[in-house]
């Protein structure tokens, strides 16, 4: 089969899951579908059937980097700063606190691990897959929120608005720790007559993003036809994108800095955002295919240990830095001890940045990497929006046990068992 032809029967599957699939199965079992087309991909790829073999997936090569810069710029989309500063500093700072704390915990558990099984040798090639898998661990996913707020309503519960910010402060830690990462570390391959510092990697990575957005921003000024726009930010996506893949930078940073420029700058902002959400399910869809086709089993013997560290150690860091965040804030009456549970869900963001680590040229243990990514979305996805319906309706639960009046929860329990000895 050939290669265009592999191309369209996977947009076409893509596009129909979009329209029929993922709203049917959200609707009525409340899924959080994705996971079972990076099972396909892992069965059309090389290791398994190989119906898409490595020379196919190295031609799709620049559909997969656009894929990765789409995902990228719809999380951009969400720092809209007129819509941000009305938002308590509180609700940053439990967002904040939750994903930087998950991602140094899994980033440390993990370096550790490494320097021990690796013979306690260079602490460089410990800490590049520890900071890749933090930052994989830092992402949760807000597509179960959607479906659950749709499902049950509570839009305006302040639960889920912390949950919104708390998806959109993962993302961004996310995607920064990734593309710092390709910067501090970032290969010599360049001609210049001195080496480009970390520093330096980066002002290129942002200028990069704000370069496309303010040239999109400049041609097509308040442009609303839906169309055209479509176009146009495919061509700067692939412009962002492209060129951070060719200097071995992070596409999904540059891509986010390209959606927060337009969503600042253009007055089609809404058509802007709707236009990328749109389209972001097809996308979705083939870069979980094209994900699981690129996923190669690691020949390290003990990558099972990595991810089996990594899953546990994200558990752990998104509870307890979650219920840690709400009771250093006073924010458990509105939250719950439980909150956490409902980030548990990794999504396509953190096969993106599986994705983009394993393309990274400087990238160690890249396979087992990737697969402590897909390991994680396969286990979480399934279950994360019944997860969040319950730590909702334990919420609820507890509220309207709080508004009955002499309701024994709100007792001190001395004062209860006096009471009890007095009616003795």
């Amino acid at each position: 089969m050939s290669a265009p032809l592999i191309l369209i029967l996977a947009v076409a599957v893509a596009y129909l899951a979009a329209h029929v699939a993922f709203d049917w199965l959200a609707k009525r079992f409340m899924l959080v579908s994705g996971a079972e087309y990076l099972l396909l991909g892992i069965l059309l790829g090389p290791h398994v059937s190989g119906i898409l073999s490595a020379q196919t997936m190295a031609g799709f090569a620049p559909l997969i980097t656009l894929a990765l810069g789409w995902i990228g710029a719809i999380v951009g989309t969400q720092f809209y700063l007129p819509a941000l500063v009305r938002i308590q500093a509180r609700t940053y700072r439990l967002g904040f606190i939750e994903a930087i704390l998950t991602a140094f915990m899994v980033g440390g558990a993990s370096a550790y691990l490494i320097w021990l099984v690796t013979g306690r040798g260079d602490i460089t090639q410990s800490i590049v897959p520890a900071l890749a898998l933090g930052a994989i661990a830092a992402v949760s996913a807000p597509a179960g929120i959607e479906v659950v707020t749709r499902k049950i309503g509570g839009q305006r519960e302040p639960i889920v608005l912390q949950l919104q910010v708390a998806t959109a402060m993962d993302a961004l830690v996310g995607i920064l720790t990734m593309g710092l990462l390709f910067c501090i570390f970032h290969p010599n391959d360049t001609i210049a007559s001195r080496g480009i510092t970390p520093t330096e990697w980066a002002v290129i990575t942002l200028a990069i993003g704000v370069v496309g957005g303010t040239l999109f921003h400049l041609f097509l000024g308040g442009e609303t036809n839906v169309d055209r726009l479509f176009i146009s930010l495919a061509g700067a996506i692939i412009l962002a994108s492209g060129a951070a893949a060719y200097l071995h930078l992070s596409p999904v940073l540059t891509s986010m800095v390209v959606g927060a420029v337009l969503v600042n700058t253009s007055g089609s902002r809404p058509v802007i955002a709707n236009t990328l959400a749109k389209s972001e399910r097809p996308f979705y869809f083939v870069l979980l295919v094209f994900a699981g086709a690129s996923w190669d089993p690691s020949t390290v013997t003990w990558w099972w240990a990595v991810v089996l560290v990594f899953l546990v150690t994200r558990v752990v860091g998104k509870i307890g830095t979650a219920r840690l965040g709400a009771r250093v804030n006073d924010a458990l009456p509105d939250l719950g001890t439980d909150w956490g549970f409902a980030l548990l869900g990794q999504g396509g963001l953190a096969i993106a940045l599986g994705l983009d680590y394993s393309r990274f040229n400087a990238a160690v243990l890249p396979h087992a990497v990737f697969t402590a990514a897909i390991v994680s979305v396969l286990f979480t996805d399934v279950g994360s929006a019944r997860i969040i319906h319950a730590v909702m309706s334990r919420l609820r639960w507890r509220r309207s046990l709080d508004d009955i009046p002499g309701n024994p929860l709100d007792t001190p329990p001395v004062a209860a068992a006096g009471t009890r000895a007095e009616d003795r």
